[in-house]
C-alpha cells in the first residue's frame, strides 16, 4: 500500500487553495461595479501614500497672496481661505480619513467577533449578558457618545490623543461600532456550533480557544470580511461627520470632514473648496460600498451572481 508523504498533502492543501481562490476570483469579477469599486480604492489609497510625489506644495503653508483662487493649471482644485493648495490638502487629508476609517474598523471587527464568538459559542447566560450588553450599546444615542467620548480623550495628556491626532476619534467610533459585527458572527457561531467537525474537535479533547479560532472562526470568516468593507465606509462618514461639526481631528491637520467644516461662508464664492472635499468623500464610500457588495456575492456560496 502507498503512503501518501506530506510533500504529497502540502501539494493538494495548495492546489485546494488555489482552487478556492480561483473560484471566489470568477465570482467576484462578475460583479462589474465591485472591480470598479476596487480599482478606485486602490489608486486613491497610492495617491495618498505617495502624495509628497504628487504635489510640490505644503499642506500647512499659508500663501495669503493666492486665497481662494479657481482651479487653474497651477492649482488643479483650487486654494482656500488661507491660501493653501486644495489638491495637496486632500491627499493629506485623505490619509487621516482613510486612517481613522481603517483603524476604526480594525477596532470593531476584533472586538465584535469576539463578543460574537464566545456569545454563540458558549450560549446560557454568557450570551444573556453579552447580547444584553450590546442591546445597551446599540440603545445609545451614538453621536453624543462620540462627541463626550473624543472630547474626554483629548482632554487626558498624552500626545497620541492631542487633537491633531486621528487616534481618538478611530477609537471613540470603533468603540460603538461593533455591535452590528457582533451579532452577525453569534448567529453564524450558532449555527455551527452543533456542526459535526466542531463537535469532533471537541471530543478530540481541543481547547475552547482552539475549536473557536481554528474550527469556527474561518467558517465565519466571510461575513467578517463584508462587515468590515461596510464598517470602513461607515468610520469615513463618521469622521466627517465630527470633523465637520468640529469635534473630529483639529486643523490645521487636514481630514475631508474638517475641510467641509471651514467652507459653510464660502459655498457661493468659492464652491470648489467644498465640492472637492465631499465628492472624495463620496467616491471612497460608494466605491467601498461596491467593493463590499462583490466580496458578499463572491464569498456567500448560496449567492448566484449571473450566469456562465
Amino acid at each position: 500500500m502507498r503512503i501518501s508523504t506530506i510533500s504529497e498533502f502540502s501539494g493538494f492543501r495548495t492546489l485546494r487553495e488555489e482552487s478556492l481562490f480561483r473560484f471566489f476570483w470568477l465570482r467576484f469579477r462578475k460583479h462589474s461595479m465591485a472591480l470598479v469599486g476596487t480599482t478606485i480604492i486602490t489608486i486613491i489609497i497610492f495617491m495618498v501614500a505617495f502624495a509628497p510625489l504628487l504635489t510640490p506644495y505644503d499642506a500647512f503653508k499659508q500663501d495669503l497672496k493666492h486665497r481662494l483662487q479657481a482651479p487653474s493649471a497651477e492649482h488643479w482644485m483650487g486654494t482656500d481661505d488661507l491660501g493653501r493648495d486644495l489638491w495637496t490638502r486632500i491627499l493629506y487629508g485623505g490619509r487621516i480619513s482613510l486612517s481613522v476609517g481603517l483603524t476604526a474598523m480594525a477596532i470593531s471587527i476584533i472586538f465584535g467577533s469576539l463578543i460574537g464568538l464566545t456569545s454563540g459559542y458558549y450560549g446560557g447566560w454568557v450570551d444573556s449578558i453579552l447580547m444584553r450588553i450590546t442591546e445597551i450599546f446599540l440603545s445609545i444615542p451614538r453621536l453624543f457618545v462620540l462627541i463626550a467620548m473624543g472630547m474626554f480623550l483629548r482632554s487626558l495628556d498624552l500626545p497620541s490623543l492631542q487633537a491633531g491626532s486621528f487616534l481618538p476619534i478611530s477609537i471613540v467610533i470603533g468603540a460603538l461600532s461593533w455591535m452590528g459585527t457582533a451579532r452577525l458572527v453569534r448567529a453564524s457561531t450558532l449555527e455551527l456550533r452543533d456542526r459535526e467537525f466542531v463537535q469532533a474537535s471537541r471530543a478530540l479533547g481541543a481547547h475552547d480557544a482552539r475549536t473557536l479560532f481554528q474550527h469556527i472562526f474561518p467558517n465565519v470568516a466571510s461575513p467578517i470580511i463584508v462587515s468590515a468593507t461596510l464598517g470602513l465606509a461607515g468610520a469615513i462618514i463618521s469622521e466627517s461627520g465630527l470633523s465637520y461639526l468640529g469635534f473630529g481631528v483639529q486643523l490645521p491637520t487636514p481630514t475631508w470632514g474638517n475641510m467641509l467644516s471651514n467652507t459653510q461662508n464660502q459655498m457661493l464664492t468659492a464652491p470648489w473648496t467644498a465640492i472637492f472635499p465631499g465628492l472624495m468623500i463620496f467616491i471612497v464610500v460608494i466605491a467601498i460600498n461596491y467593493l463590499g457588495d462583490g466580496l458578499r456575492d463572491a464569498l456567500d456560496p448560496r449567492h448566484i451572481v449571473g450566469k456562465k
